[in-house]
Formats: structure tokens, sequence, C-alpha cells
């Protein structure tokens, strides 16, 4: 089951966690979380709030976000296609078609491109960053690409295949495909450091795993217990620090030259984005289960963190970009229909309908 259909089943039977039963220990964390939010303790950490919400069209499914900070662009994931939101306006200023079963935008600002990972297709799309056009599109080694990440330092982008366990490298330049990585287990999201290594999470596994980009090596692996099921990925990039979100609701802070895991704070159930600002050396956590919930976490020094609190958002919240210019976070939700009865073929985990009219992308500032 990939990390999205578990997701969804966390939703839909309102479960507090997908692992084993929580410790006590995790128990009174997770029951600390339940009561701040509903005393109204730390409604607003670190000032965010509620600015804008914006209304798409469409009742498809949705994934990741991406962002172009530089030309102001918000790439929302939207089953078959790409909505591009101008963050500044609101307004919706493209359309990037003919991508199904989307999961994630990644962006090369440098070569003004952008590759979009078609999950059903298993191709990735490539556009141009100026003109929104699509260039061309690559068949890629494996099934279902879903993370999708440039790295600079090799001017390669590597999908990451969760229909058959590896990563595909292609050249992000030419739009051929460089080699294939059997990653050995079930990746989830995945980020670059800008010196020639990408981290990436084992959702199956709860591992992380370190990828050369030009040797298309693993040169590490690592637990990070006592995070199971890990999904979203962020890194401070100065700092050396991963920020990984899990299914068993904490947040994972790794140092991945030592593969130690620092220190964990308590999340919301349904976990599936994270972010890590520099600017306000913010970390965000994104949680669509329940009533939806943005965990944010400063960090004081790369060794010390202080967890400021649980942001109340709405059901169904998970995905999530942050606008590295003016700090303000962007998430997406719909409303859903009645469960199906039945499962079918094509629904074989009962998935109840997005209702028509209520996509919509949230905006919060501090």
């Amino acid at each position: 089951m990939s990390g999205k259909a578990l997701f969804m089943l966390l939703l839909l039977a309102g479960l507090a966690a997908c692992s084993a039963p929580p410790s006590h220990a995790q128990s009174t964390s997770r029951a600390s979380t339940a009561q701040e939010a509903r005393s109204g303790q730390n409604a607003h950490p670190a000032g965010y709030h509620l600015i804008h919400t914006y209304k798409l069209s469409g009742a498809s499914f949705w994934d990741y976000m991406g962002i172009d900070v530089q030309r102001r662009h918000l790439f929302v994931s939207h089953g078959k296609h790409v909505i591009v939101m101008n963050v500044d306006t609101g307004k919706v200023v493209g359309n990037i078609p003919n991508t199904p079963g989307v999961h994630g935008i990644a962006i090369a600002p440098k070569l003004d491109r952008g590759f979009i990972s078609d999950g059903r297709a298993a191709m990735v799309t490539v556009f141009s960053l100026s003109t929104l056009k699509t260039i061309g599109r690559v068949k890629v080694t494996g099934e279902d690409p879903d993370c999708i990440v440039y790295d600079p330092a090799s001017e390669r982008v590597f999908t990451f295949n969760g229909g058959s366990d590896t990563s595909t490298a292609i050249n992000a330049s030419t739009d051929k495909v460089v080699g294939t990585i059997q990653l050995g287990g079930r990746p989830e999201y995945a980020v670059a450091d800008g010196r020639g290594h990408i981290y990436n999470n084992l959702v199956d596994k709860s591992e992380q795993l370190a990828i050369n980009t030009h040797t298309l090596k693993i040169t590490g692996r690592w637990s990070i217990a006592p995070c199971q099921h890990p999904s979203g990925l962020a890194m401070d990039l100065q700092h050396r620090r991963l920020f990984t979100g899990c299914h068993s609701e904490v947040m994972a802070i790794v140092n991945p030259d030592t593969e130690k895991v620092i220190k964990t704070v308590p999340i919301g159930p349904g976990v599936d984005a994270c972010r890590f600002d520099p600017g306000t050396q913010l970390a965000f956590c994104s949680s669509g289960g329940n009533s939806g919930s943005l965990t944010i976490v400063k960090e004081d020094s790369p060794d010390e963190f202080t967890l400021l609190g649980h942001l109340r958002t709405e059901p169904g919240a998970r995905t999530m970009e942050v606008d590295l210019k003016t700090h303000n976070v962007f998430l997406d939700t719909a409303n859903f229909g009645p469960r199906p009865a039945k499962p079918t073929k094509q629904n074989p985990y009962r998935f109840p309908p997005l209702l028509p009219g209520t996509f919509r992308v949230l905006e919060y500032a501090q």
C-alpha cells in the first residue's frame, strides 16, 4: 500500500496512527497535543493564522505541491493536471495538462525547467518555468513515480518509484535517463542537500538512506526509530538537519552525518509533508487526519529544538509548500462525499468521491 493510500485509510477510519499501540510516553505526548488543541493553547504558533482561502475548479485528488519562489508560482497537483497559481494574487495563471496520476513537481530555476511525476503513466513531464508549456516527456524505469527531486550538484532529476522500490535518475538538461537505483524499500519523500547527496525515507522500513547523486550509489542507511512509517521530509541545508514526518505521530529530527535521531516531537495523524524555512529557522509538518494540523518547530541551534505548537487547519490538508520570500504557508484540501459501500477494481480501498467545487488552497501567514 502506498503512503497516500495509507493516509486515506487513516483519515476515513479516524485512526490516531497506523502503527502498533503507542508507549505510555507517546500516549502522554499525544494526549497533551490534543489537550492543547481543545484548550486553545498555542492556537497560533509563531503567529501563523489563516489569511486566504482560494477555491480551485475540478474534482480530482491531489498530492504534493511545488513552488517557484522567483516567478511567484505555486504548482498544485490535481489528478491529471497541475494548476499554477500566483502566490501574490491568488489567481490561477496557468495549467499543465496530461499528467495522469500526478504526484510531485520539482523545480530547476537555473535551467528554466520544471519536472512532474506522472504516477499512472510512469512518466515525467518536463515544462518551461517561464512559459508553463510542456517541452518533453521522459519514460521512467520504474512504476508509480511519486516524489520527484532536482539535485543542483549533479543537475539530475530523481524520481522515487513507489511501485517498484527504485529511483530513476534523469539528466535535467537532456531528459535522458542515466541510471536506476535499487532502494531496498518503498520510497516516500526525498530531499537534496546541494552537495551531491539525496536523502530518502523508506516508508515500509522506517529507515532513511543517503544516495550519491553522481555515482548513483547508496552511501548510507539507518533506522529512524521511534519514527514509524516516515512520509514527509525537509532539510536545513546549512546545519544539515533532516525533519521527518512519521505516521506514528512524531517528527523525527535527524543528523544525517552521524545517522542519529536527535529529537522527536509530537505531530498530528495523517502527515504527508514537511518543510523548513531557513529565514525563520522554522520546521513544519502538515497532517490531514482528524481536524487537520500544522506542527511548527523552532530550531534554536543545530541540536536544540522547541515545539511551538500545532496550528488547527482543516481535515485532509496534508500537503504543503512554504514561500521562502514571505514565509507564508500553503496547504490544500477538499470535501468528500459518502464512502462507497463496496470495493471495486478501480477503488479497492473504497475512497470517497471528492465533492466538486470544494478543492481549495489555504494560505497561512504570521
